[in-house]
């Protein structure tokens, strides 16, 4: 009896300890707030105008096209595999990656070894983060658009290369084609 006694009271210390070292400041909510607030405040002082407009402002992501196509397709189905032109860049119009030499040379970012071309992925699979691959399911090919979201939807807590942690990220994009998958979808 003493034993279950000690036992409960040490299993309740250490997870009070355990909490307490978690910084308020650092959880996820926390986190989104920040990122919602400086993604509402970049908008209001950078407005994207777009011909066609989608956002979901609990979640902080905002998609703006600049070029929209008529297609009676309503998703692109897993499997798929999609070419894509891209400029990625920080709230601070930092641009930190492209597929666009010229963009990439324009930049400083600039890497003689690196081949400048669409990236091509197949769609489903988690092979790029989830905020792109979001914004590119909803595109048709043709389309030109630019997408901006809260880090959880990129990097979260991590930081990549020359993008900080918990950093919201934008991306312009231009969907250059589909071609169907594996399961030939119709």
């Amino acid at each position: 009896m003493k034993f279950r006694f000690l036992s409960s009271i040490t299993l309740l210390l250490g997870s009070l300890s355990l909490f307490s070292c978690v910084d308020a400041d650092q959880t996820q909510e926390a986190i989104l707030e920040r990122d919602k607030e400086a993604i509402e405040k970049y908008l209001q002082e950078n407005p994207i105008t777009g011909v066609k407009e989608y956002s979901e402002p609990f979640e902080g992501f905002y998609m703006f096209w600049q070029v929209s196509v008529k297609d009676e397709r309503n998703s692109i189905p897993r499997g798929d595999t999609v070419s894509v032109n891209y400029v990625g860049k920080t709230l601070s119009n930092k641009i930190f990656d492209t597929s666009i030499e010229q963009v990439a040379k324009d930049n400083g970012i600039y890497n003689s070894s690196r081949r400048y071309e669409p990236l091509r992925y197949a769609i489903g699979y988690g092979f790029t983060i989830s905020g792109f691959e979001f914004a590119i399911s909803m595109m048709h090919p043709g389309e030109k658009a630019t997408v901006i979201f809260p880090s959880r939807l990129g990097y979260g807590t991590q930081s990549s290369g020359e993008i900080p942690a918990n950093s919201p990220l934008i991306f312009e994009l231009e969907l250059a084609q589909i071609t169907k998958g594996p399961n030939l979808n119709p």
